[in-house]
């Protein structure tokens, strides 16, 4: 708690009016007005009027009433929401408590009640859908909170804080639920107030998540110490952060002079002790705050520098000069907590701390559990991580954890959104290297555009040290007979090819250990590529893999078995050549670059005309890449056998089509895609595009048209399964923040696992889909943006100041069924902590295939919009409160500049209706939906698929009943959507306590599932919650003792229709389909395998995610002293995380809803 002096006498001020006021008959504390109140050194704000201001919270579709309301002095009746708006009106003010200089921060449980004296305008929320505006406010004795106008007698527009039993955030009642404004009233603006033996609900919403946070903490806190609030208010409960800042403070004061000691620290001292603890803030603002302070005291010591006095006053006037470079502890304090305080900080300290002003074991245990999904956390555990984070010698010997160590933990590195895990190597690497996404960069040799940019061995190192897996290397004749690595056709300069080798020789395992592939482009005489066959064994040597390729093998070696080898790609002879050398097709990716060029040029010819001139004309094409690539029919070339030999397992063939790549393609042939053709075979076949890279890799290379080196979105060729998408690693932007994003995914060595869908040999995907994906149930990603920090200007605006109006875009990348966009309000002129406060909610359909973006834009800018921004990887991202460091156009790690959200990722309730358009579905008479299969047309395997029917049925329904049982204890427990059963047995235990405080409801933990026990006569509220627990519990048991014997079943009749599998063309011959009817019916063999494989593995998930769910309730109940019988009943979730093959493709990762 804030200690309001140096002295305990000065504390009390603040709470001497109220008390007055409580204890004296008929004394109105409107004889308060207009007296500052002494707020000491660690001063309370006033903040009641800002946070009043914020509209953060107000639907566009509400009617802002609070204007209006000022010229009517009868509220509006008939209107939908009711003004009852006080602006404008004379009202009684209760205490006024000044606020001079810049709006001071939220930190105390203090500042919070002098906003709920000062009061709010707050909307209530009825059943029948109406909205009312009202002022609420407590009232002069803190015993009752009071709202008016109202139609109600006065004594009955109040409820006493001794009959309230809960304060509720969210929209997490009954009324809020049914009411028709529901989708119009944000999440974080909502809370309600549980009161009564009937456990009446008074449901309101504030103009602002701040103002809501207010209330909530003030009132929790009230509930919490009742008479006794007051005291606590005068007492010392942040005592750990003002005895810290004093000996900080002396500290500096030990280093300055003695003789100075009573004029203050140094001034820059101040500075530096401040940018320690919040080294985002610019010394230049923390110095401006404390001139303000200083010509305040000025004012107040009615001092001035011009009086025209003689010499006495001259020496005064350099003692006062003196004296504005000095800081005293008052002025420090006040400073410190302007700038080192983040209120979004101190309300989550609170709601975990039972309204402390600290954190203790148990409380920062409960947090690390419930929140930031960390398992097997002991009081030992946070004993440790308060040692590390709490800067005041008294909190580390006590075990508290204060609002600076607090803040100094979640700013830390382990509070970062990504998952440290994925740092080292992740995935399973034995697979066929077809089986993942390759990081590839395009024409690596070149650094700026196309054309005419220069051309740089940092190209390769730079992409090597990135975690590129494939290079390439354009070979032409150079002079004295030695090759260059240059683009043909253009201006750009060329490099020696030995110098290039060299330097892929020097780093081609510097980041990654696993196989390096170079493409290879040859157009050198035989003569020359001779030297190139010299230079690739000299320098290269033992790390070529020359092996040649098994005939037998329909799969390529795993990048395990190639690590450290480097691999060729490029054109091969034919096995049964028996010349030295042979003709083959010239690859020349250019050619057609060089004729656009040309045709450019020629159409755009005039005298005067120069270089620059034909480049920006050949720009003009490349504004829509061409859907119909210039054909540049190949040259024959004759290749050298040293050099064809060297290629074995990535030989470059043409690609005609799919039918003819699944009939003669070899595993070890690889096709190049021009851009505009894999877009184009993307939208027209993206089944058979799938099915072509499950066995082949694919290379993807951007359109030649690109002079300017942008790039193309790879999410386009990797949504089918391409694994090579060249990238121009020298433009920054959009594509490359999604590419360098994916491949950290898994230890940055370059390869990524596909997806399981796109993996196994019979399944179905679309790449096109837009819908839900067969055997993959979606997932809900909850994203709050609750502030920002130190955020700069745009680097290229051309406003003047360093002010910025700041607003974030989180984008959703994946599938189309994914591809999504929110955006926040705009937090004007404020970019070094705006608040935000709003919450998004994306349905996920592929996770394995998604990314988060986080884009920071400036709404008042010349120039530039953009701040900054960070991309993720769905599978990357950490559950709860989590600091996302922003990064520059450029990928560098903008300093100090973060974004503080919270991220929850639950599984998608089952039982509604979504939104299906390509899946079957059939409708059962409950409203239930489910996955159908399709008829083949061919008897004998249908009659195996209908086998299944009922199994499929009955998965289903065990799955959503245990599911649909858990949404709704979720609601009776109060808590949002986004909670899982940890934090829902947490919220309950705060609301079981008896007349006497003792708990109606504990848990008896001798049963693998907990069951839920009155101890006495229950409200209707709580039967209602243990009838709902015993409800889930049924549910979750028959999911366990079912699910095997169904899943088994499942995949007994999958095997049995895979007997079918090579001989579906004879069977649909002899039952009389062709053309179409046979491509379909395959299609829906591969479609109904998807289904029964995917279906088995949800089955199977759910079982785990109730075996998560009961350990959930178990360490829940012990945590929150909920237990019959505690002694010797340990904690049971494990501490070892899942790894990939064992997670859940579609569960939750970190805490399960």
């Amino acid at each position: 708690m804030a200690e309001y002096g140096e002295n305990k006498s000065a504390v009390s001020s603040p709470v001497a009016g109220w008390k007055a006021a409580q204890g004296g008959a008929g004394m109105s504390l409107e004889t308060h007005r207009g007296e500052p109140v002494s707020n000491g050194n660690c001063s309370v704000p006033n903040t009641a009027k800002r946070v009043q201001n914020e509209s953060s919270c107000e639907s566009p579709t509400w009617e802002n009433t609070g204007s209006d309301s000022a010229s009517k002095a009868i509220p509006r009746r008939s209107s939908l929401i009711k003004d009852g708006s006080r602006a404008g009106r004379e009202r009684k003010k209760t205490v006024s408590f000044s606020s001079t200089l810049s709006e001071k921060k939220i930190s105390s449980a203090a500042d919070c009640i002098h906003s709920m004296v000062e009061g709010s305008e707050l909307k209530k929320i009825r059943t029948n859908s109406r909205v009312y505006q009202r002022y609420y406010l407590l009232d002069a004795g803190l015993q009752a909170l009071c709202w008016e106008p109202s139609k109600k007698e006065s004594d009955k527009a109040r409820i006493s804080l001794g009959s309230m039993r809960e304060v509720r955030t969210g929209r997490n009642t009954e009324t809020f639920r049914t009411s028709g404004v529901y989708d119009q009233i944000s999440e974080d603006c909502a809370f309600s107030i549980i009161y009564g033996e009937m456990y009446e609900s008074l449901d309101l919403v504030a103009n602002s998540a701040e103002v809501a946070n207010i209330w909530v903490t003030g009132l929790r806190y009230l509930m919490q110490y009742g008479k006794h609030a007051l005291d606590m208010l005068a007492s010392s409960q942040d005592s750990l952060r003002c005895v810290w800042l004093e000996q900080l403070y002396s500290s500096a004061a030990d280093s300055d002079r003695k003789e100075d000691l009573e004029e203050g620290i140094r001034l820059q001292s101040a500075i530096k002790l401040i940018q320690s603890v919040n080294p985002g803030v610019s010394s230049g603002k923390v110095e401006h705050r404390f001139k303000e302070l200083q010509r305040v005291r000025e004012r107040m010591c009615g001092l001035t520098l011009d009086n025209g006095s003689g010499a006495k006053d001259l020496s005064e006037n350099k003692r006062l000069i003196a004296r504005n470079e000095r800081v005293t502890k008052q002025e420090f304090i006040e400073v410190f907590r302007d700038f080192c305080t983040r209120p979004e900080i101190y309300f989550l300290l609170v709601q975990f701390s039972s309204n402390k002003e600290f954190l203790d074991t148990k409380d920062l245990t409960r947090f690390l559990e419930a929140e930031q999904g960390m398992v097997q956390v002991s009081e030992e555990t946070s004993l440790k991580l308060i040692q590390s984070h709490e800067p005041s010698e008294e909190g580390r010997q006590q075990g508290y954890l204060s609002l600076d160590g607090f803040t100094s933990y979640l700013t830390s590195a382990e509070c970062q959104l990504f998952d440290r895990e994925h740092d080292a190597v992740f995935q399973d690497m034995s697979q066929p290297l077809s089986h993942y996404y390759i990081n590839s960069s395009h024409n690596t040799y070149l650094i700026e555009d196309q054309f005419r940019g220069p051309s740089d061995i940092s190209g390769y190192i730079r992409a090597l040290k990135m975690g590129c897996r494939c290079v390439e290397v354009d070979v032409w004749d150079g002079p004295d007979e030695d090759p260059v690595v240059c683009t043909g056709h253009t201006l750009s300069p060329p490099l020696a090819l030995r110098c290039v080798l060299e330097a892929i020789g020097k780093f081609a395992f510097v980041a990654s250990e696993y196989p390096l592939i170079v493409c290879i482009e040859n157009h050198c005489s035989q003569l020359q590529q001779k030297v190139m066959w010299q230079h690739l064994m000299r320098i290269l040597g033992e790390r070529l893999y020359t092996n040649p390729p098994d005939e037998g093998e329909l799969y390529l070696p795993s990048p395990h078995a190639l690590r450290h080898r480097i691999l060729l790609k490029g054109k091969k002879l034919e096995p049964d050549s028996d010349d030295d050398d042979g003709e083959v097709s010239e690859e020349d990716e250019g050619a057609e670059m060089c004729q656009r060029m040309k045709a450019a040029n020629s159409a755009g010819a005039m005298p005067g005309g120069n270089e620059k001139d034909m480049v920006q004309k050949s720009v003009s094409f490349t504004v829509v890449p061409q859907s119909n690539p210039l054909h540049v029919p190949p040259k024959p070339f004759q290749l050298l056998k040293e050099l064809s030999d060297l290629v074995t397992l990535c030989c470059s063939v043409r690609f005609i089509d799919f039918a003819t790549s699944s009939k003669i393609q070899k595993s070890w042939e690889l096709c190049s895609f021009h851009e505009s053709l894999a877009v184009r075979l993307a939208s027209e076949s993206p089944g058979h595009f799938v099915n072509h890279n499950k066995r082949f890799l694919s290379r993807v290379y951007p359109n030649p048209m690109r002079i300017d080196s942008s790039n193309m979105n790879p999410q386009d060729l990797w949504k089918c399964g391409c694994q090579i998408v060249s990238m121009n690693f020298q433009t920054a932007g959009l594509m490359m923040d999604l590419n360098t994003a994916w491949f950290r995914q898994n230890g940055n060595c370059g390869f990524v696992l596909r997806p399981a869908i796109m993996r196994q040999e019979v399944s179905y995907f679309s790449a096109d889909t837009r819908d839900t994906v067969p055997g993959v149930s979606p997932q809900l990603l909850h994203v709050k943006v609750i502030s920002g920090q130190n955020l700069p200007k745009p680097r290229g605006s051309g406003a003047k100041g360093d002010v910025v109006d700041p607003y974030v875009y989180v984008e959703i990348h994946g599938i189309p069924a994914d591809c999504t966009e929110r955006r926040t309000r705009t937090i004007t002129q404020n970019g070094d902590i705006p608040i935000f406060d709003e919450s998004f909610e994306f349905q996920i359909n592929l996770p394995e295939l998604a990314m988060v973006r986080f884009v920071v834009l400036d709404d008042d800018f010349i120039g530039d919009d953009f701040i900054g921004q960070y991309t993720i990887p769905l599978e990357c991202l950490q559950p709860g409160y989590r600091h996302v460091p922003l990064q520059s156009l450029t990928g560098e790690e903008l300093p100090h500049a973060k974004l503080f959200v919270h991220v929850a990722l639950t599984n998608r309730r089952g039982g509604g209706k979504p939104h299906k358009r390509g899946l079957s579905v059939r409708k059962a008479r409950k409203g239930r939906d489910y996955t159908a299969l399709r008829d083949l047309g061919l008897r004998a395997v249908d009659d195996v698929f209908k086998m299944a029917a009922p199994l499929l049925r009955e998965a289903t329904d065990l799955r959503e009943n245990m599911q649909n049982s858990v949404a709704v204890f979720r609601e009776l427990c109060g808590v949002s959507v986004v909670a899982n059963l940890m934090q829902c047995v947490l919220a309950l235990g705060s609301r079981v306590s008896g007349p006497d405080g003792a708990p109606l409801l504990l848990f008896d933990l001798r049963d693998h599932y907990p069951t839920l026990e009155p101890q006495g006569p229950l409200p209707d509220v709580l039967r209602r919650v243990v009838s709902t627990y015993e409800m889930m519990v049924q549910a979750s048991r028959a999911v366990v003792e079912l699910s095997d014997g169904i899943y088994d079943r499942i995949l007994h009749i999958q095997t049995m229709a895979m007997e079918f599998h090579e001989k579906l063309q004879s069977l649909a011959a002899k039952e009389g389909l062709r053309g179409r009817k046979v491509t379909r019916a395959v299609e829906s063999f591969s479609w109904n395998i998807t289904i029964l494989k995917g279906q088995a593995d949800l089955l199977k998930h759910a079982k785990t995610e109730v075996q998560e769910n009961m350990e959930q309730v178990h360490d829940a109940a012990l945590t929150g002293n909920l237990t019959k019988e505690s002694v010797g009943v340990k904690r049971v979730r494990s501490q070892t995380r899942r790894g990939q093959d064992d997670k859940p493709t579609t569960g939750a990762r970190g805490p399960s809803a």
